[in-house]
């Protein structure tokens, strides 16, 4: 009896926890908002829905890829880890966002806000940033971009 409950434990163990919503993931792709939702591993690639609610939200390990969230909301979104390559976020609201180690290789950033946002290893290579607002050159020294990266006024980028 004893190995019997010991297997058991040991199955439970091995079995994955729900990381994620699935009801707010599906809801998420055809375009709803979701603030606070936890969209743990979604595929949002090609995702086309402007001005979105995403405030608060758990995007962690997300595939933004192609995306089009023009002045999207991501306040306060866990972004880590996030690949954004190719996507469209002009005006977006990435304002005390965790965007540490994602990619936004590509992307189109130009208005977006980055106020408070943590850059901390996010790729910014050949990103158009040219108008975003709220950078600061000590969160750009955090990431990372390439000769492609277009930026604000005088600030730069480490190079990847």
């Amino acid at each position: 009896m004893r190995s019997l409950i010991i297997a058991a434990a040991l199955v439970a163990l091995a079995t994955p926890v729900a990381a994620q919503n699935a009801g707010q993931i599906a809801s998420a792709q055809r375009g709803a908002s979701c603030p606070g939702c936890n969209l743990f591993q979604a595929d949002l690639t090609g995702l086309e829905a402007r001005g979105r609610n995403f405030s608060g939200a758990r995007l962690r390990q997300s595939w933004l890829t192609l995306a089009v969230l023009n002045g999207a909301n991501f306040a306060r979104a866990d972004l880590r880890d996030v690949d954004a390559y190719g996507g469209v976020f002009g005006g977006a609201n990435f304002s005390g966002a965790n965007l540490s180690n994602s990619s936004w290789v590509g992307t189109y950033l130009e208005g977006a806000n980055f106020a408070g946002a943590n850059l901390s290893g996010a790729n910014f290579s050949g990103a158009q940033m040219r108008r975003a607002r709220g950078l600061t050159q000590s969160q750009l020294n955090q990431a990372c971009g390439d000769d492609q990266t277009t930026l604000p006024g005088s600030l730069r980028i480490p190079s990847c």
